[in-house]
């Protein structure tokens, strides 16, 4: 298909391209030979008069006029994808469809195994495919990388429609054994306690902890962990204080030597939402995805499972 003499088949090519940074790794990618690829690089130079890709060092860099067209590539693709492709009806029990959802590990330990195990008592025959959060997580969705975020709203972009899932809180974990167990916890102390943190991974800030950089708490920081499900195993033995999501501790009190106590310095709440690409907001399969996740919000809540 052609569209004002451009082969559109070429802007797969040029996407695949643009990702890489490699005609090797391109052409793996898209299942094509290296000289067919480098082939379609050629006819793309010469449609827009411009080198696209040169080679700087070891490796190829993007020139101004590719930067430039990045992200209408790759918009046109998604929306392709989302709206020429999809079917207009879809039934869980009969699709072998795929759903990729980036997700942290709060809300992969407190809220994915009900959804899962209401897409089974549902004989849905879908796949999921849970991803860890990344620093801009909205980059996912314009790159039809993820079809949903299971994000805090804070979190969330302007520029895709989002819809509530439930409020969260925080609480203060700390080893049953410890003085703070045994004596509770004011402000003073714990400013003073050493802390176990969650650092994300991508190098931003979690959300509790620019809530308490908003009210100027400065807390002594001596443990950071990529996960905030690990936070809860690190105070077991010491004297730490975790700042951890409400439904999370008390999952884990359960099994661990833990103490669950009130925040003694104000922290906002959290409101966790999911978010979903603006040209997927009619597509079936997202709108029963969706669907699937509220009801697993109320399975959560009543404590089933």
């Amino acid at each position: 298909m052609r569209f004002n003499k451009l082969d559109l088949n070429l802007l797969v090519a040029l996407d695949a391209l643009f990702s890489m940074r490699s005609v090797s790794r391109a052409a793996e990618h898209l299942h094509m030979s290296q000289s067919a690829l480098s082939s379609a690089l050629g006819r793309l130079r010469e449609y827009f008069d411009d080198e696209l890709l040169v080679q700087v060092g070891r490796q190829m860099e993007l020139t101004p006029r590719a930067e430039m067209l990045r992200e209408p590539v790759r918009d046109v693709l998604v929306r392709v994808d989302t709206t020429i492709t999809a079917t207009p009806y879809f039934d869980a029990t009969l699709s072998d469809r795929e759903f990729r959802i980036f997700v942290s590990d709060f809300s992969m330990a407190v809220l994915m195994p009900h959804m899962l195990a209401l897409a089974q008592q549902q004989g849905a025959s879908v796949r999921f495919q849970l991803l860890p959060q990344q620093r801009h997580p909205q980059h996912a969705l314009e790159q039809g990388d993820a079809d949903l975020l299971v994000i805090p709203q804070e979190f969330c972009s302007p520029a895709h429609p989002t819809e509530r899932l439930f409020d969260e809180g925080f609480c203060c974990v700390v080893w049953d054994q410890s003085s703070h167990a045994r004596n509770g916890l004011s402000r003073d102390q714990y400013i003073a306690a050493g802390h176990v943190v969650m650092q994300p991974p991508s190098t931003g800030q979690s959300l509790e902890a620019l809530s308490m950089k908003r009210t100027g708490i400065e807390r002594r920081v001596e443990v950071t962990t990529y996960s905030f499900l690990a936070a809860p195993f690190l105070v077991v033995g010491t004297d730490r204080v975790a700042t951890v999501h409400r439904r999370m501790a008390r999952r884990l009190g359960a099994a661990l030597p833990i103490a669950l106590l009130p925040m003694p310095v104000p922290i906002d709440g959290m409101e966790q939402a999911m978010q979903w690409h603006k040209y997927r907001s009619l597509d079936p399969g997202m709108m029963w995805l969706r669907g699937l996740l509220h009801e697993a919000v109320l399975r959560m809540d009543a404590g089933l499972g």
